[in-house]
């Protein structure tokens, strides 16, 4: 088939060169000017008012329910299917982390799984836009605000993905977005929360920078509250930066990968690609599919040159928190067939209908 295919590969653009050297030859790489620039400059393309950048996604949205008084002995409900990272992030809090079953579709949160989730212990709710595609955000937000709870959205796979010309990670009290290797822009590791709120704003800068609701100076601060560290530095801001010039040119790709996927694929029996709605904003992070003999076409695939990534296994079947699967029949069933395809941005349309071939050839066997 040529050259080997990534399912994704992160790139390096060049422009991070002089923005690194910019910080390094200020002598100030801790978070700083050039974090509050890049963490806003996200909040513009989102469309919030405010924006902080913290270590990861994870610690995104762990500040996120720590700002939201999040604690022992609450619950907070997650979708079965997620990066375990979604769960590790409300235990870190002191929470209990609660699964509620997914949607066939979607692979997002089921709401009629997240109603029947919802007890008196319940504080929060973390819906995910798996690969980019929209949860049914507003109906969760209007189940979970007439409950008197909280959303907070894991976005960290939906940069610019839009829902009713509103990007997601917006419709919650804070959306919590993603810089690790394998998204559109990398820092590395890093994260950004965005928000509307003021005070949620204020109290997040003071979580990451031990108290201090502005930059001071390791010395005679007054230090608020209690907080902790988990700043994003001049060093990854700059890279991120760096990035943020090719990100149409790379979410075009990927619109491209999954139009070409889709229509070539569309009469293929044995696998289903997911569907996005291009038309109404929706931005695939990467392009994923059900597929009936998953792993084995995942193994095909590799032998022919391209490779792909399987699925989370549910969080239910993880050790840390196992719970009885008559509880999530769907997760359980589709957590066996959900692979992402080749999908990176470095893909020609060549490729992609050459993958489509493969694919069409094995499922055919």
């Amino acid at each position: 088939m040529g050259r080997s295919i990534s399912w994704w590969s992160p790139e390096m653009t060049g422009n991070e060169l002089p923005l690194l050297k910019k910080v390094i030859d200020s002598n100030f790489l801790n978070d700083g000017d050039v974090t509050e620039q890049f963490a806003q400059t996200i909040a513009k393309l989102t469309g919030a008012k405010f924006g902080i950048g913290v270590t990861s996604g994870t610690s995104a949205i762990y500040l996120s329910l720590m700002a939201l008084d999040v604690g022992h002995g609450d619950e907070v409900i997650v979708p079965d299917i997620s990066f375990i990272a979604t769960a590790n992030a409300v235990s870190m809090t002191g929470a209990t982390p609660v699964f509620a079953d997914v949607d066939a579709e979607t692979l997002n949160l089921s709401v009629q799984a997240l109603e029947a989730a919802i007890t008196s212990k319940t504080k929060a709710v973390v819906p995910v836009h798996v690969s980019g595609r929209a949860a049914d955000i507003e109906k969760i937000v209007e189940i979970v605000h007439g409950a008197g709870l909280a959303v907070v959205e894991d976005a960290a796979e939906a940069l610019c993905s839009r829902f009713k010309n509103r990007c997601l990670g917006t419709f919650g009290r804070t959306g919590c977005f993603s810089f690790s290797p394998n998204k559109m822009i990398t820092t590395g590791q890093g994260g950004v929360i965005v928000t509307n709120d003021e005070a949620i704003s204020r109290r997040l800068q003071e979580l990451k920078d031990q108290g201090r609701p502005v930059r001071g100076t390791g010395g005679a601060d007054v230090h608020e509250s209690i907080g902790f560290n988990f700043k994003l530095t001049n060093l990854q801001a700059a890279v991120g930066l760096g990035q943020l010039g090719n990100l149409e040119p790379r979410m075009e790709r990927v619109r491209r990968t999954y139009s070409i996927y889709r229509d070539e694929l569309a009469g293929t029996k044995g696998i289903r690609v997911l569907p996005f709605n291009i038309e109404a904003g929706e931005q695939p992070q990467w392009i994923d599919a059900l597929a009936e003999r998953r792993d084995e076409l995942d193994n095909f695939l590799a032998k022919n040159g391209a490779g792909c990534r399987r699925f989370w296994f549910p969080l239910h079947t993880q050790k840390p928190y196992v719970r009885d699967e008559k509880h999530f029949p769907v997760s359980t069933r589709v957590g066996k067939q959900a692979i992402w395809l080749p999908s990176a941005f470095q893909m020609t349309d060549d490729e992609v209908r050459n993958v489509c071939r493969l694919i069409e050839n094995f499922c055919s066997q």
